[in-house]
């Protein structure tokens, strides 16, 4: 076979084999982190879902509606639990392995292309790190992939009815996070760069893309009734994140983080194949357009993850043909010395990703090199802390209290941890804080957290220190660091609805 030619004809249907090794794979790398993600506490994106989760609706801030709606049914089913939550994370990435190693196989790859495939994705950084932790980026590297698995096979078939499965993918995608679109974009691209274009004309093409458009409609709806809010938010928060420095080097960390760094020469392999396959050339666009796009717009490193196991699918039946051209022991060295550096990297990968020990040197190494994992720390310390201080209070100001906090994090810890407590609901101005509004009998005694003493003077009366967020573990990260005053303050020197005309803060 040559890479000019279609793989999936060069091999026979028996020589490609069954799924079970990848279902293997993919399993096995669900069960670990189902294992090890019950070490910590949730992490500060995680509050801000389980509080969203507490207020269903149609949109939020900062992100389309179904990631929210998922950790919803995560609470109906397993209450606040760590391991229960994040199952679905896991769910997701179990997948993304098992289509990883499908895409090899309908590619044309036999067992050892599928097996490399598998454990490539699996022990590659971003995907690893998507499996430890509840986001809504776990299920759009998903959708990625999915889709790219479904033009594969709407490619190898010429079966324009797989149109309608892509359809609803970017619909889920499109309820998931808006940065899908760059992917849609790399499929239209691909679809009229290249011999694809035929399928412009056929009815399938167009019913999937009334699919997607009538799945997302619920959320295109409530950003036209909130003022396309949250491409606002996108504006600021993109603005803050190039400010930061978080948009630099997007192109390395293609290399470091996206996927494995040893199994680079088989992506590489796999992104020239595409372009040198005519069938299968659509693909080559869509992990091209997203790249320049997202370089040139100055997005971060990740976004552009689900494109790469459709890449080493591709380099793995490649350099699968390429073994079988070696003499047997060279094809076994290789084979050895490519599995074996993959595995490398991944161990790496692990200790510094997955939350292994909860004590120890291993615990140490990955909370100094895991800024994620530190800011999984401290959570319940700070809602009791908030409650002792609050019990310290005479009764007259306890009876008339609010707790103001200065991000989502602490606004999700104090409204699910704060129950115990019996405390009241936090109020924010932050990202949906801000559409959820304030208290309509101002409160007279403030909490306040996530703040400055300079800011808390300009917002409140009578402002003093009252405590200091901490850990047991004696860890720093956003909550100790930048702002560990809480502070018990007067009434607001505004009214509430004079401050709330500001504005949304986004964070």
């Amino acid at each position: 076979m040559t890479v000019t030619g279609t793989p999936v004809q060069s091999v026979t249907p028996g020589y490609r084999g069954g799924v079970t090794p990848v279902l293997v794979i993919a399993v096995l790398s669900g069960a670990a982190h189902m294992l090890t993600n019950g070490q910590y506490g949730f992490h500060r994106d995680e509050w801000q879902f389980l509080s969203d989760a507490q207020h269903l609706d149609w949109g939020f801030v900062p992100y389309p509606p179904l990631t929210a709606a998922l950790e919803h049914l995560g609470l109906k089913m397993f209450g606040l639990s760590l391991v229960g939550l994040r199952l679905f994370s896991v769910l997701a990435q179990v997948l993304v392995v098992l289509a990883s190693g499908l895409m090899a196989r309908d590619l044309g790859g036999g067992r050892l292309a599928q097996i490399f495939t598998a454990t490539a994705v699996a022990l590659s950084p971003l995907p690893m790190f998507e499996a430890t932790e509840f986001q809504y980026s776990s299920f759009d590297l998903l959708w990625w992939v999915l889709i790219a698995w479904c033009v594969i096979r709407l490619r190898r078939d010429d079966e324009p009815r797989w149109w309608v499965a892509i359809g609803i993918l970017a619909g889920l995608g499109l309820q998931t996070k808006y940065s899908i679109a760059f992917e849609l974009a790399g499929v239209l691209a691909g679809v009229l760069l290249t011999d694809a274009r035929r399928y412009v004309t056929n009815g399938w093409f167009w019913a999937g893309g009334a699919i997607a458009l009538l799945i997302f409609a619920p959320n295109f709806v409530w950003l036209i009734r909130h003022d396309f809010i949250s491409y606002h938010f996108l504006q600021g928060i993109h603005a803050r994140d190039v400010h930061q420095g978080r948009a630099e080097g997007f192109l390395r960390d293609q290399f470091l983080m996206n996927a494995n760094l040893f199994a680079a020469p088989v992506w590489l392999a796999g992104l020239f194949a595409y372009f040198n396959n005519r069938r299968y050339r659509m693909l080559a666009w869509m992990y091209v357009v997203p790249l320049l796009l997202f370089l040139f717009a100055q997005g971060r490193f990740y976004y552009t993850c689900g494109a790469y196991p459709m890449l080493l699918a591709m380099g793995s039946v490649v350099g699968e043909q390429w073994l079988r051209a070696l003499r047997p022991a060279w094809r076994v060295g290789v084979t050895t010395l490519v599995f074996a550096g993959v595995f490398a990297i991944g161990i790496y990968a692990t200790l510094r990703i997955v939350p292994i020990a909860s004590s120890g040197p291993l615990r140490d190494f990955a909370l100094q090199n895991n800024g994620d994992l530190r800011e999984e720390i401290g959570w319940d310390e700070i809602v009791a802390r908030v409650a002792a201080i609050r019990d310290a209070l005479p009764a007259e100001q306890q009876a008339n209290l609010g707790i103001v906090v200065g991000n989502y994090g602490e606004y999700g810890a104090i409204a699910l941890l704060g129950q115990h407590y019996h405390l009241p609901m936090p109020i924010t101005a932050v990202n949906t804080g801000w559409l959820r509004g304030y208290p309509q009998t101002p409160p007279t005694t403030f909490i306040v957290l996530g703040s400055s003493h300079e800011r808390a003077d300009e917002l409140f009366i009578d402002c003093r220190l009252a405590g200091h967020t901490a850990n047991t573990l004696g860890v720093t990260n956003e909550e100790s660091g930048e702002h560990p005053d809480i502070f018990v303050c007067g009434p607001t020197r505004k009214p509430l609805s004079e401050l709330w005309k500001h504005g949304p803060e986004f964070g």
